[in-house]
């Protein structure tokens, strides 16, 4: 098992139900969440996909690497999330 930090950047104008929805579906392909931090809508440094705002989620979660690989498609498919980082610590 290896532990990865995950920061999702989501749009905006997301409703909080369909946001919930979302992070719950890409819970359950986590192996074991660590920690979870919602930070909240921020300014983006630019814009990404014509928004200029995104809603921050924060993960630390532990998970074998099969599972990060498919984690990674998941998340490249999403049209819910402008950006992510998903690293290895």
């Amino acid at each position: 098992m290896n532990n990865y930090n995950l920061t999702l950047v989501l749009k905006p104008g997301l409703e909080e139900k369909a946001r919930l929805e979302l992070l719950e579906s890409l819970k359950k392909k986590f192996a074991k969440v660590e920690k979870e931090d919602l930070w909240g809508q921020r300014s983006l440094a630019y814009p990404i996909k014509k928004q200029t705002l995104g809603y921050y989620v924060h993960f630390v979660i532990e998970a074998e690497p099969k599972i990060a690989k498919e984690l990674d498609k998941t998340l490249r498919s999403e049209e819910d999330i402008l950006r992510y980082l998903f690293v290895r610590v």
